[in-house]
């Protein structure tokens, strides 16, 4: 027996020793290849090289700080992960890089929202401009990708490919029909005949306000997309229309028929065009380098906000994803994290001016009101402008309106102001799916209100309409405020209603149609500087601070995404509705997905 003891003693301190040993292994793996991942060694280009740009994954604000994005490493494979800032900042590069000759446009799917491509296309335009080439070639063309290639010199599809050109669709998933099954009622407290976003939870269909604008603000889209396209082709709008509707585009000899692309070729083909580009014989490699590289030499968007060296600066403020209390990321806004990047800004006399740049539906109408509060405290020091990316629309729009001034793309969504509340009532759930009941007592006659275990009373609604009311008056005066306009006029735009950075020029909502670079340049002009450099914040956190963090969070989104593909976006929407039935929302009215 005490040999048996002797023997599971030395087991376990085995087992001890070697996990720590493993342990101790693992990090100076890790941290070797953070090291090397992330020392951003520059890279040289050769001469008459072609840029190559893969646009297959979605693309951020701006690009994640994790120097093992690109490597795959036990088992996982690494995501491409450069984000809007650098992709642009590489262009611009390129432009006037004399070892660059052109742009390969590769097979991409532009998993983005429509402004995230429109500014990517006029930086390829502005490209053009040096008098290189642009090659555009995919085996599938998706809308969204054409749009963006359609600025090319020349446009390639593989002989046997697919070319999408059907039109926008934009659609809605409805939870009452689940809810109903699951003995679940969604209680509903708004303001906004438009307010749709709770839509979804007591309708099976869309209702008739709601249909309107969502055609409206369509088709606003739709024709940016076809002049677009039109301008870039030579080929008139209504054609490109009737194209699209008549469904003539069926396969890659009707997209050449039309005019659409230039011609049928195979991979092989288009690289024996770039090597003739470049004036290399065919036998030669041809010299290119990835974006992913390219960034790597020296053309990062922004500067250190540590390097005290620069003493003009303007800040870009990345205000991205649904608005929450606390702190936020790269994807998500919080407004303590938003709100305090506002105050350094704010504080710093090196900031000449401030760029808050908004790509969010919204969120929680508490969290929205005390990053407005920083931007109304910005704007009293400094010039504030606001960019708007794919959307800023309910809360992106409220912590907006405030700034000196707003631009926003053409397709930009945006507006939808209006604020609601939801409430569960899960008796049924509770009493006849599952058997439980509840019974306690309570000192007054509201203790227990937000109980989801039974309805409210006529009583209860009232308060937290009047809460809603409240809130609603609240929006519509600050954008009042901060627009110049009369709160009525506010409230016969607002309402919920959605529209485009093109509607949202007409009716006051914003100040001009462009992309943040002229957002930068707007927020110079007014700063009275001409030299300056650009940093950006909220300070991107170091990969071994988020190691602890929220990591976990990353790698289980990860594997879910993974697991659920295209579906991924229905988990989503159930997560938010969620979300939702905590506190009032100024929420866009749900997700736009436009195929």
């Amino acid at each position: 027996m005490k040999q048996f003891f002797k023997f599971v003693l030395a087991s376990v301190l085995g087992v001890i020793i070697s996990s720590i040993i493993l342990f101790f292994l693992f990090f100076i793996l890790l941290s070797g290849l953070i090291l090397s991942a992330g020392s951003d060694k520059a890279v040289d280009v050769d001469a008459n090289s072609v840029l190559h740009i893969k646009l297959d994954y979605p693309i951020s604000e701006r690009t994640p700080n994790n120097p093992l994005a690109n490597l795959s490493f036990l088992g996982f494979d690494g995501e491409k992960a450069i984000g809007l800032n650098d992709i642009l900042a590489c262009i611009k590069k390129a432009k006037k890089d004399a070892n660059i000759k052109g742009i390969f446009l590769d097979e991409s799917y532009m998993m983005s929202g429509q402004a995230t491509t429109e500014e990517i296309r006029n930086a390829l335009i502005d490209f053009k401009k040096s008098k290189k080439f642009v090659i555009a070639y995919s085996e599938i063309y998706t809308q969204g990708f054409y749009y963006l290639a359609s600025v090319a010199d020349k446009v390639y599809i593989n002989p046997k490919g697919i070319f999408e050109f059907r039109g926008f669709s934009s659609e809605i998933t409805f939870l009452k029909g689940a809810l109903d099954k699951l003995g679940i009622q969604a209680q509903i407290i708004k303001v906004g005949t438009y307010k749709s976003a709770v839509e979804p939870l007591v309708l099976t269909k869309m209702s008739d306000a709601n249909r309107l604008q969502v055609t409206s603000y369509l088709g606003s889209m739709y024709d940016h997309f076809l002049t677009g396209i039109g301008k870039s082709r030579n080929i008139n709008k209504d054609s490109l229309f009737n194209y699209a509707n008549s469904g003539r585009i069926q396969q890659p000899e009707d997209a050449l028929k039309y005019k659409l692309v230039d011609g049928l070729k195979y991979k092989d083909e288009i690289l024996s065009d770039l090597k003739k580009r470049t004036g290399l014989q065919e036998k030669n490699n041809m010299a290119s380098v990835d974006l992913n590289d390219y960034v790597k030499s020296g053309t990062r968007a922004d500067t250190d906000p540590k390097d005290v060296s620069y003493k003009n600066r303007i800040a870009i403020v990345y205000a991205s994803g649904e608005i929450s209390g606390g702190n936020g990321d790269d994807n998500s806004i919080g407004s303590e994290t938003i709100s305090k990047a506002l105050r350094k800004v704010r504080m710093d006399n090196n900031v000449k001016a401030v760029v808050l740049r908004v790509n969010s539906p919204g969120g929680s109408s508490l969290a929205s009101d005390v990053i407005w509060r920083e931007v109304m405290l910005t704007k009293k020091v400094k010039p504030i402008i606001v960019s708007m990316g794919d959307v800023a629309a309910s809360g992106g729009y409220y912590i907006a309106c405030a700034a000196d001034s707003i631009i926003a793309e053409p397709n930009t969504i945006t507006g939808s102001i209006g604020i609601f509340a939801v409430l569960p009532n899960m008796q049924k759930l509770f009493n006849d799916k599952l058997g439980i009941t509840f019974d306690g007592v309570k000192t007054g006659k509201f203790a227990d209100l937000g109980d989801v275990s039974r309805p409210l009373t006529p009583e209860e609604r009232l308060i937290l309409q009047n809460s809603v009311n409240r809130g609603y008056d609240d929006f519509t005066k600050a954008v009042a405020a901060g627009r110049g306009k009369t709160q009525a006029y506010i409230n016969s735009i607002g309402q919920g209603r959605v529209w485009t950075g093109t509607q949202a020029l007409q009716n006051g909502l914003v100040d001009r149609l462009g992309n943040i670079n002229d957002a930068i340049q707007s927020a110079a002009k007014k700063a009275g500087v001409k030299e300056y450099k650009i940093v950006s914040y909220p300070e991107q956190k170091s990969f071994l601070n988020r190691f602890g963090e929220g990591l976990t969070a990353e790698v289980k989104a990860h594997f879910v995404k993974a697991e659920l593909g295209d579906n991924y976006r229905y988990y989503e929407q159930i997560k938010g509705v969620t979300k939702m039935m905590r506190t009032p929302q100024m929420r866009m009215p749900y997700d736009v997905v436009i195929r």
